[in-house]
């Protein structure tokens, strides 16, 4: 990677980062209560999604006209098929079960490593368990 991808990566990291921070995805207790819609359900999460799609929905597509390649790599990497299908449907509801659970999700997982959270070392730990045991289960069902 040359100096410029670096500097992008890390920027855009950096950005991503401090947005989550800023919107407290980071802290799972704010996430069960925006995931919570039977309860004391907080809405506050919905403007921080509705924001970035606000954003991206019209820059995306500006993006991918405009540039031959990301600046992070060589081509974008876009999904071939749209398929919604039985496994999307299953991963879909594992994530979200997941989720709700604890509160927690990769990107703001990472976030919280930064400052030592052991709640995110955990995570990562159970999605590397998770991970190992598709994995079996992949070989185990072919």
């Amino acid at each position: 990677m040359v100096v410029k991808q670096l500097l992008s990566a890390f920027f855009a990291g950096a950005l991503f980062g401090f947005g989550l921070c800023v919107s407290r995805m980071t802290d799972p207790s704010v996430v069960v209560a925006f995931l919570d819609i039977t309860g004391q359900w907080d809405p506050r999460l919905l403007f921080v999604m509705g924001g970035a799609l606000l954003v991206a929905m019209p820059v995306f597509p500006l993006i991918l006209k405009s540039c031959r390649s990301p600046v992070c790599g060589e081509k974008f990497s876009l999904p071939a098929g749209q398929a919604i299908d039985k496994p999307l449907v299953i991963g879909s509801v594992l994530f979200g079960i997941g989720w709700g659970l604890g509160g927690v999700c990769p990107g703001p997982a990472v976030t919280a490593l930064s400052f030592g959270a052991k709640e995110a070392f955990i995570f990562f730990a159970a999605l590397a368990a998770g991970m190992v045991l598709f994995e079996k289960w992949k070989i185990m069902k072919s």
